[in-house]
């Protein structure tokens, strides 16, 4: 019988490079690898389920999961994760001088329902008090206009959210003092070029750090989808595909940590890489369902609370459950 061929799409991360060069295979699998922006593979998949693996937004997988089901099974191969508080642009005109500040503003957001703005938005609540209810939002593309929410969203009627018209931008609207905020993944162009725009946390490092030791979560952004279908008629797919992220991870932690030769372009990456694993861990960058719990239970409770979930999801809702017990020696 010859091997499975797949197509899968993701960033070329250094944590995924060696699935891409070929130095980790999935077994049983012929992959036609695709290297592309995380924005772009969300986009492909959710609205024509172009690959049969690829990168997914955890909130949006669980908002159409929780809505009947999505075309895609996840793997807990959790390939971006970023602490949140530095991803919080404001107008520095408007008295935002504390997170609570933040109650009653116009904020802007490319997408409600983008799992940064689900941390963001969790951690304005857990930690400051400051509910969704409690601010403004505004929805569209950050340095082009038209763009839209990638997935239906239903959200509670006290939930106020306005689309920009699609010649607006949330740079545009930040630079011209007409949103009092932006929530992004990327810094919005204006905050390179306008004095009065800042981060709302610019000692960010020191905030998520300190995140960090107060709740031991290192929040979780996306994670490895393979299409329903192929798993019905495969079922050893999901660990396999699994399998094969963990040997790419293991890999690139090898490299992280070589003193001899750098594999990446800064000088001190050895030090750096040896004082993250003392505050957070050796596997700091942890996949896994119960090596991430904390993380998982945070983030299905925030998506049904925000209303972007339509029940309370659990592990076993959004994971393979061949990932749940892998074999041991």
């Amino acid at each position: 019988m010859g091997k499975l061929t797949i197509s899968l799409a993701c960033c070329d991360y250094d944590r995924t490079r060696a699935i891409f060069d070929g130095r980790v295979r999935i077994e049983g699998c012929e992959a036609v690898t695709v290297a592309m922006s995380p924005e772009e593979a969300f986009h492909r998949a959710f609205k024509y389920q172009e690959f049969d693996v690829t990168e997914l937004s955890m909130s949006s997988y669980m908002n159409v999961q929780s809505r009947g089901g999505s075309p895609y099974i996840a793997v807990p191969a959790f390939l971006s994760r970023l602490f949140r508080h530095s991803s919080i642009y404001i107008r520095k005109d408007r008295g935002i001088e504390k997170p609570e500040d933040l109650k009653g503003k116009t904020v802007g957001v490319p997408e409600y329902q983008m799992t940064a703005a689900l941390w963001v938005r969790g951690i304005l609540k857990d930690e400051y008090g400051v509910a969704p209810s409690d601010i403004s939002w505004r929805n569209g593309g950050l340095e082009e206009g038209g763009r839209e929410e990638r997935s239906p969203l239903h959200l509670p009627p006290e939930i106020e959210l306005v689309s920009l018209p699609k010649d607006q931008t949330l740079a545009g609207q930040l630079d011209a003092g007409k949103l009092d905020a932006v929530i992004s993944a990327r810094a919005p162009s204006c905050y390179y070029t306008n004095d009065k725009v800042d981060r709302l946390f610019p000692d960010y490092k020191q905030d998520e750090e300190a995140y960090f030791r107060k709740t031991g979560m290192f929040p979780i952004m996306h994670m490895v989808g393979i299409r329903r279908s192929l798993v019905e008629k495969h079922p050893w797919l999901p660990v396999n595909v699994y399998m094969a992220f963990l040997k790419a991870k293991k890999l690139c932690y090898e490299e992280l940590g070589e003193v001899g030769h750098l594999f990446t372009t800064m000088p001190w990456p050895v030090f750096e890489f040896q004082r993250v694993r003392e505050l957070m861990g050796e596997d700091y960058w942890r996949y896994g369902i119960d090596e991430n719990a904390k993380e998982i239970e945070a983030m299905t409770r925030y998506s049904f609370e925000q209303g972007l979930s339509a029940r309370k999801l659990t592990a076993e809702d959004i994971f393979a459950h061949s990932t749940f017990d892998l074999g041991k020696l």
